[in-house]
Order: structure tokens, then sequence, then C-alpha cells
């Protein structure tokens, strides 16, 4: 599925849409370059399964950050610093991926640790102005239906 994004809120928008679909096992994987809005989607998710103004920093340079949530944990991570992909065995993602919903930004650098049945989503830079945004949808599994069903607008 492939998005056209016009404006921040628009992204916003599509964060919360799917953090409202996501289920604990889940796991939703960020790709993009530098300043595509991966942090504006991330903090729109979190902020829609936990609470409106929830403080939600930047994992940069801590890796993740855990939310509680109504169905159980969601973990925020930032795997951009990570210098192999064993390295996330430490940070807890084997029981963040069968526990709670993850999401996952810079998912490249943890090589095949990454789910087969994740959600992909790769945004990158629109054609239509400076905030617009090209966002490619894809996935294996169980979020199928789930984006098929998505509905923006």
């Amino acid at each position: 599925m492939i998005i056209e994004i016009h404006s921040q809120l628009e992204t916003e928008e599509l964060a919360r849409k799917l953090a409202y679909k996501a289920m604990p096992g889940d796991v939703i994987a960020l790709h993009g370059n530098l300043g595509v809005g991966k942090s504006v989607f991330a903090r729109a998710f979190v902020r829609a399964l936990t609470t409106p103004d929830e403080e939600v920093p930047s994992p940069t340079f801590t890796l993740v950050q855990i939310y509680d949530a109504e169905f159980g944990e969601l973990y925020h991570f930032d795997m951009y610093r990570l210098d192999q992909p064993d390295d996330c065995l430490e940070l807890g993602i084997e029981e963040a991926f069968s526990e709670g919903v993850s999401l996952i930004e810079w998912p490249g650098k943890i090589g095949n640790y990454l789910p087969w049945d994740c959600l992909n989503i790769k945004i990158s830079h629109g054609e239509s102005g400076e905030m617009s945004r090209h966002v490619e949808l894809s996935t294996q599994g169980n979020w199928d239906v789930r984006i098929k069903e998505l509905s923006l607008g």
C-alpha cells in the first residue's frame, strides 16, 4: 500500500490509525533517511496508545524507551547507534517481540533479528512540497488484513 502524505498532521493521523490496530507481539519497522518523519510518526504512535500528552523522547541515546499501554508494554527502539545486530539482544528485544508492541527506527541495523511478519513502513520525501512524504506499507503475516482496512482522510 502506498500513501501520499502532505503534512505532519497526516503523518500523525496515519500513525494513530496504525497504533489502534496494533496488538501484543506486533513489530512495526520504520525505514527512512534522517529527517523524513520517523520520529514524528513514532511520537504520534506512542501517544495514541498511552496519553495524548505523553513525553516521548527520542531513544537515540538510550536505544529503547518503554511505555505502559492498555495491552501491556510498548517498546520504542532506535537502532541508529547499534554497532552490530547481536547488540539488540542486550536491549531485551526478544521479550519485546513476544510480549509487547515494538516500534523500531532503523530496523536494518538488527539484521536477521527483524521478524518476517513485521509491518514495514518506508517513509521518503514526496514530490509535492517540503512536508510531503511518500509512505509505503508492506507486510507479510497478520498485518495484511489490518492495513487493507485502513482508511485515511
